[in-house]
């Protein structure tokens, strides 16, 4: 028995699920996988269903690659802390924190870490006077979804309908936030250390799903092109960020930096994508760790949860 097995056991990949994220979550899946056997672990995909938790028997221990609600939330986590099976990532508090934009926005301002004004809305007329207080253009999005699945951004009045019930659709409450112009950066993190920033660039009108997942278009640019001194910045506010919602182990930060170099906390995410246009995998790459040495840090997280 190689060392590595000899450490994890046998190891559950568990993706897909049901949120809206579920296709993502399978190709994240697939990729983490493929390197841990490469690495020489013995792991399993394990395709998330509901009311089964019969899938997990035999399992020493879970990497957890579900996006979305029902994997990244907090349920899934709970569960694994009542089966005695540890898991990478952040717990139960955390998960449920960062999958939520309204609370994760509310700690963060009591943290006095700087994000967008913001309105909470659940109807159309709410909506209009949240557009009529932050002014447009602005950006509106599922409290409860990631991947960019039902935002919008608004420049014209005529537009907040269908952008509010595309983002109602979602079944959450409706995030109104104000839009920040200027340039888009994201902060990795791994086991408190924040790897190398990656700007993103995309000719569409912000970072949305096919920016993500689809366009050959979008350029990732790293390293980032800031000073030391302010990617050295934007790395201390990612980490406070992550910690103020009880994020762990791994995950990602995301800002916009204004035309006057002032960072905004736009959102947090406990399980990053791992596909070939994810932005962990850019930013360990950049730090020198292979896709083999990233997945392996990421399960380690899972030795250092007592459950």
């Amino acid at each position: 028995m190689s060392d590595l097995k000899k450490q994890f056991g046998k190891v559950a990949v568990l993706m897909g699920g049901w949120s809206a994220e579920r296709e993502v979550s399978l190709k994240s899946g697939d990729a983490v996988l493929a390197a841990l056997l490469s690495a020489g672990v013995d792991a399993s995909a394990v395709d998330f269903k509901k009311n089964d938790i019969q899938q997990l028997s035999g399992f020493d221990r879970v990497f957890n690659i579900v996006h979305g609600r029902g994997g990244e939330d907090g349920v899934l986590q709970g569960l694994l802390e009542f089966m005695a099976l540890p898991y990478t990532g952040s717990g139960v508090l955390g998960s449920a924190l960062a999958m939520d934009k309204i609370r994760t926005k509310e700690i963060w301002k009591s943290q006095q870490l700087q994000t967008p004004a913001y309105r909470t809305v659940r109807d159309l007329a709410a909506c209009l006077t949240a557009i009529e207080e932050l002014g447009l253009p602005l950006i509106m999005k599922p409290a409860l979804e990631g991947s960019s699945i039902g935002i919008s951004k608004v420049t014209d009045i005529e537009q907040a309908e269908a952008a509010f019930d595309l983002a109602a659709g979602c079944n959450s409450d409706v995030l109104v936030e104000a839009w920040i112009e200027g340039e888009e950066y994201s902060a990795s993190i791994l086991n408190n250390r924040v790897l190398p920033l990656i700007k993103l660039k995309t000719a569409n009108q912000f970072y949305d799903y096919d920016a993500k997942y689809v366009s050959d278009a979008t350029e990732y640019i790293c390293p980032c092109g800031l000073s030391e001194s302010k990617e050295i910045e934007m790395a201390e506010i990612a980490t406070r960020a992550f910690a103020a919602i009880s994020g762990a182990g791994w995950g990602r930060i995301d800002f916009m930096l204004d035309a006057e170099q002032k960072p905004w906390l736009i959102e947090a995410n406990t399980v990053p994508g791992m596909t070939d246009h994810s932005l962990v995998p850019m930013a360990a790459r950049q730090a020198g760790l292979t896709m083999e040495e990233l997945v392996l840090e990421i399960l380690k997280t899972s030795e250092e949860r007592n459950v």
